[in-house]
């Protein structure tokens, strides 16, 4: 199975940007569709952005709060995905996971729930100061 390892993330006050790195080993990592989740204090680990096989960005209505802020990539030669996130907000503090499912071609809403995932990265803290 794939392993995922997150990283970039720390303390920052708001309106700064950080840069969250997840990289994979174990796995064909270009045939993996990706995404990024958090989990706020006492809440349900939520989806942020995803990113297929193709490239393509995969997001929900949920993402609307990081609309134009966090933009999401990824590099196949090395294995990595990336979660830039730009013009942070206290309200951003979590703890950021990402996550992995082979790209099988599925409708695209499979690509948008927690449950789909199968490989999961351990996390890494965001944190916002006002």
């Amino acid at each position: 199975q794939v392993s995922l390892v997150e990283s970039g993330g720390g303390k920052v006050q708001a309106g700064g940007s950080l840069r969250l790195s997840c990289a994979a080993s174990g796995g064909t990592f270009s045939t993996y569709a990706m995404a990024w989740f958090r989990q706020f204090p006492g809440k349900y680990r939520e989806f942020i952005l995803g990113i297929r096989e193709s490239g393509a960005v995969a997001y929900t209505a949920d993402s609307d709060s990081v609309k134009g802020r966090f933009t999401v990539s990824r590099d196949n030669a090395k294995n990595t995905v990336y979660l830039q996130m730009d013009s942070l907000k206290p309200e951003d503090t979590a703890v950021y996971y990402c996550a992995a499912v082979p790209d099988n071609g599925f409708i695209p809403s499979y690509y948008l729930r927690r449950s789909s995932y199968r490989f999961w990265g351990q996390g890494t803290q965001v944190t916002v100061s006002s």
